[in-house]
């Protein structure tokens, strides 16, 4: 949300027909089909994926283009408003649900699977027949050492370094929601700037924790269950921290026009709202995946 509501409380904004959706969909379907074919090495595959998600980024930067401008014109009135509150906490409910999957599966392999294939309790014949005398243990590379041999990364190194670079994002994020209804635009300008530095950093660290993991931990996609699930959360995440990163760039830049007061910011807080789960995602991932 932006400057002002509509005066008028008993009409309902709708917008006039938009093209976006039909290019969405033509964007979407050029990415999976490009990135379908680039799994499967054909020889278009790699091309048709990154034109596809370049015509996707295109889509977006006009569909968000034309809400702002929206916005800024004071179309939305208070039942704009609201619709748009419900609309964010039903998306990261949905986000709740992603991530509760996979953690899901982390917590079926970790306290079911292993303990089957190794014999314990009901899993005596499973073990017999289909791998007798393996042993479970966390982390496993499964039955057959999928993978090959591989070392963890220690907690206490640069996934403490990253949960404290986010935590400290959080507090510098909800510092520039206060600095943005107290009228404070420079203090906004530099809490908001500071977050996003924040979690810029975050994914730097990240690549390097992959790097280090691929080169010399020998802990890749393929190193078994425990490779699979450590790359699946971990990896997931940092897609939701590099999306939450550019949505408060973004959100910079539209203070820095002014585009926000002290009573319609709707915009800055859905992203703070997403940034504080992204921030609660990682404090479970770094106790369940790094920790225990």
């Amino acid at each position: 949300m932006a400057h002002a509501h509509s005066p008028d409380a008993n009409i309902y904004f709708v917008p006039h027909s938009s093209r976006w959706p039909f290019l969405g969909s033509i964007a979407l379907f050029t990415t999976m089909v490009g990135a379908g074919a680039w799994l499967n090495e054909t020889s278009w595959g790699q091309a048709t994926c990154l034109i596809g998600m370049a015509l996707m980024c295109g889509v977006l930067f006009g569909w968000f283009g034309d809400v702002i401008r929206e916005s800024v014109r004071g179309s939305y009135n208070r039942q704009v408003d609201v619709s748009f509150r419900m609309g964010m906490i039903w998306f990261i409910f949905s986000e709740v649900m992603f991530f509760g999957a996979f953690f899901g599966a982390l917590f079926y392999a970790r306290q079911f699977a292993l303990p089957w294939l190794s014999g314990d309790g009901d899993g005596m014949a499973t073990n017999a027949v289909l791998w007798e005398g393996f042993i479970a243990g966390w982390p496993s590379n499964g039955p057959g050492a999928v993978g090959g041999g591989f070392q963890t990364i220690p907690a206490w190194g640069l996934p403490l370094l990253n949960t404290l670079i986010l935590l400290t994002s959080g507090v510098t994020v909800t510092i520039a929601h206060h600095a943005l209804k107290a009228g404070h635009r420079k203090a906004l300008l530099v809490w908001l700037g500071a977050t996003v530095l924040l979690g810029s950093a975050f994914l730097y660290f990240q690549a390097e924790e992959y790097i280090h993991a691929y080169r010399e931990l020998n802990l890749t996609l393929g190193s078994g269950i425990y490779g699979s699930t450590f790359f699946m959360l971990t990896g997931f995440h940092g897609m939701h921290v590099t999306l939450g990163t550019l949505m408060l760039a973004i959100i910079w830049f539209r203070c820095a026009k002014g585009h926000f007061d002290r009573d319609n910011h709707f915009a800055f807080e859905a992203v703070a709202w997403y940034w504080h789960f992204v921030d609660v995602v990682w404090l479970g991932l770094f106790m369940f995946v790094y920790v225990l």
